[in-house]
């Protein structure tokens, strides 16, 4: 399977915001959206990413103030990022190597989804579950 699989299984939604927003919208939109991290964008392309972990080191580095700053001060500029064609062995060993919970997936160098950890790891439960199913009807028909 690859990454294109997951997007078209679990949805291609792009959440994501522009650059020039503020620290402050991004914890926002990360707080009523439920989510880790947030890709910015400059006219759909990618240009960093923001996490809940860099809104807080902001806040405990420069405390409260920081929220109202341009993102460019707390995102991280240099995104690890995968392909709809990258297998999920990739992009698993990616993010395990890497330490990354979050990975925007690119194509033409524009943003067309995002895979978190979570979406990683409920494939890989599905997979052994039907490898499992699987494997009981060949023992069964033996």
């Amino acid at each position: 399977m690859n990454v294109g699989t997951l997007l078209s299984e679990k949805g291609s939604d792009i959440i994501a915001l522009e650059r020039g927003c503020t620290v402050m919208e991004v914890a926002k939109l990360l707080g009523e959206r439920r989510i880790g991290a947030v890709p910015i964008t400059d006219n759909g392309r990618l240009c960093g990413i923001m996490s809940e972990r860099d809104v807080v080191r902001g806040i405990a580095i420069r405390g409260g103030g920081v929220l109202a700053d341009d993102v460019s001060t707390l995102m991280t500029k240099s995104v690890f990022t995968c392909t709809s064609n990258d297998s999920m062995y990739e992009l698993m060993k990616m993010m395990t190597e890497r330490r990354i919970r979050h990975v925007p997936v690119v194509e033409d160098d524009k943003l067309i989804g995002m895979v978190s950890i979570g979406d990683v790891v409920k494939h890989r439960m599905e997979e052994a579950t039907r490898e499992n199913e699987a494997l009981k009807d060949y023992i069964g028909q033996a």
